[in-house]
């Protein structure tokens, strides 16, 4: 995709300047949006509706607007807490440009001890969900139940294009000042079973996202940063554990999918037909109907009151 542009366009034709913060905020931002300093990274996040807690974590290139059909859905039921990753969204770029999933861990565990959550439910897709359930190994006692949505973990049998892109050195430097939309167009669709879903508004939200000033430098060091081969340990995942798949997901196969379904003692798996990498995004009502009666059975308490009134207070 890259080496076509490079050959085709010149460079006057395909520079993207990035997007300054204050402009995305207005378009993105809305009433349910807070900010959080962790580290001196201002952090964007959304704290929505009432009753058991689940945090949302996104995938790479997306943002927390991944989740919104899950949000219309749920938020009658669950209290919805999702975020923008560092490198995302408005969050933007760490400053020591540290993106190692170690460091997401980290970071992740600052953010939820800030907001004052000891027990919530957690979902992630993608490279989302590759931090959920590290977080799961790592403090198995704050999690209730742990949805895996086109995960990663097992090492791919093919590295998606894009990335093998990213990786080769002329174009990683271009990759920083060139977002021609037909490109996350062509992107975004890899991803999407259904193309027809891939629309005008959709494809200018991940472009401009990605345009935020320092989140394309940050994508480029996230692909080429070395992978940390720690997939032998999912079998040590205790938490009930509910994994959801698009059958036609090319970035992630859906092998991946029983692989973490043969290797999680407590796992139940959904596969949907005509569905690509980021089910919960291309159809949400039917993945967010499945998700509850998971949540919902055998699940702890909600969370008090206390807990809630100083994730308030934070924010």
């Amino acid at each position: 995709m890259l080496k076509r542009l490079i050959r085709v366009a010149s460079p006057l034709t395909v520079f993207d300047a990035d997007i300054p913060f204050a402009q995305l905020k207005a378009k993105y931002a809305n009433e349910a949006s807070r900010f959080i300093d962790i580290d001196g990274l201002l952090v964007h996040y959304r704290d929505e509706g009432t009753g058991p807690t689940l945090i949302l974590l996104h995938g790479i290139l997306s943002s927390l607007h991944t989740w919104d059909g899950w949000v219309e859905e749920l938020k009658d039921r669950f209290r919805l807490i999702r975020l923008d990753l560092p490198g995302y969204g408005l969050t933007g770029p760490n400053q020591d440009h540290d993106y190692r999933l170690s460091s997401y861990g980290v970071f992740l565990s600052k953010f939820l001890e800030k907001l004052g959550l000891e027990k919530f439910h957690i979902a992630g897709n993608s490279l989302g969900g590759e931090i959920a359930w590290q977080f799961a190994l790592a403090h198995p006692d704050k999690i209730d139940k742990l949805i895996l949505i086109d995960a990663l973990g097992y090492r791919p049998d093919k590295i998606p294009r894009l990335i093998r892109d990213v990786q080769t050195p002329v174009i990683k430097d271009a990759f920083k000042f060139m977002t021609p939309r037909f490109l996350v167009r062509d992107i975004i669709r890899q991803v999407y079973g259904n193309k027809g879903k891939v629309t005008p508004k959709l494809v200018e939200r991940y472009r401009e996202l990605s345009m935020r000033e320092g989140n394309r430098e940050a994508f480029v060091v996230r692909a080429n940063t070395p992978w940390e081969t720690n997939y032998h340990m999912i079998k040590g995942i205790r938490n009930p554990t509910l994994i959801l798949w698009g059958a036609e997901d090319i970035w992630m196969h859906p092998d991946h999918a029983e692989h973490f379904f043969n290797d999680i003692e407590n796992a139940e798996l959904i596969v949907y037909e005509d569905v690509g990498h980021m089910p919960m995004e291309e159809i949400p009502e039917q993945t967010a109907e499945d998700a509850v009666p998971f949540l919902l059975e055998h699940s702890d308490p909600t969370t008090d009151q206390a807990e809630l009134k100083q994730a308030q207070e934070v924010s």
